[in-house]
């Protein structure tokens, strides 16, 4: 369903470029930009621009609509409008990974296990993209950009700092990611949990994946994370903008600051505040 209202939401000139100007920087593996799907895409933006700073600029195409958030001038992520449903439906984020061809991924990740939920499409400014399910259903997005990817280096306040896959078989759903997309699997020796994965390619980490309680209310998917300067701050606008606070401010890996919050869609997002440097590859 998410990639029948990826198709519909929008012409697929209105998408921006990753980069301009363009850059050749390709960067296999790192996650290079996401969309949320929701019922109510002005409710999410008036959310996100109120909670870290983004600005918006809708597209429309006759009833539905794709809002781009931007941080300072460079874009970020996207709302898409979901289908209408009888059922309330919570909003989801879903990252995007760069890849060399998605086709190619595509057709690796459905190899390896996962699920082809919205084929590769190509938006000519922004690439070819495609949305797949993992083996334990996450949903995941895949993009080869045209215009270069991001740069390989510290996050900016207001942009993507990390991504953590919840899981119930995090093994083997990390070596799933491996088979597909090549990442390294590696135990996460920076904290005392020990079944803390982490996935790197090109010398970096790119995402954790964090094992879950095997319990009914256990549910597997990928939590995106943005740096903010000021975690406690950030946090404290959460319920005047209509949201509410998932996971308070603690004490992360890093000499970081995490927290979870849910805007009033139901979606979720993680905060990091990082009181070092925030590139932990920087680190001596």
């Amino acid at each position: 369903m998410l990639g029948a209202v990826l198709q519909a939401s929008v012409r697929a000139e209105d998408f921006p470029a990753l980069n301009m100007p363009a850059t050749p920087n390709h960067v296999p593996g790192k996650f290079i930009w996401a969309d949320m799907f929701t019922s109510d895409t002005d409710a999410a933006a008036t959310f996100y621009c109120g909670l870290l700073g983004w600005t918006q600029a809708p597209v429309e195409q006759k009833d539905r609509s794709y809002i781009i958030l931007s941080n300072g001038d460079h874009p970020v992520a996207g709302l898409v409008l979901r289908s209408a449903s009888s059922q309330k439906r919570s909003g989801v984020w879903i990252g995007y990974i760069s890849v060399a061809n998605a086709r190619d991924a595509v057709a690796a990740a459905v190899a390896a296990g996962g699920t082809e939920h919205a084929p590769a499409r190509n938006f000519p400014a922004r690439g070819f993209q495609a949305i797949i399910t993992d083996v334990e259903g996450s949903p995941v997005g895949i993009l080869q950009s045209t215009s270069g990817d991001p740069a390989d280096d510290e996050p900016n306040v207001g942009e993507w700092n990390w991504f953590e896959l919840y899981s119930l078989k995090a093994r083997t759903t990390a070596n799933f990611y491996a088979t597909a997309f090549g990442y390294k699997v590696e135990e996460d020796t920076r904290t005392e949990k020990s079944n803390h994965l982490l996935l790197s390619s090109g010398g970096q980490t790119r995402a954790g994946v964090a094992p879950l309680p095997a319990s009914p209310d256990s549910a597997a998917g990928w939590l995106p994370c943005v740096r903010v300067a000021d975690i406690e701050a950030t946090v404290a606008k959460t319920a005047s903008l209509g949201g509410s606070v998932v996971v308070a401010p603690r004490p992360a890996a890093l000499g970081s600051r995490f927290a979870v919050v849910s805007d009033p869609t139901g979606g979720t997002v993680g905060l990091v505040q990082y009181l070092d440097n925030a590139n932990p590859a920087a680190r001596p």
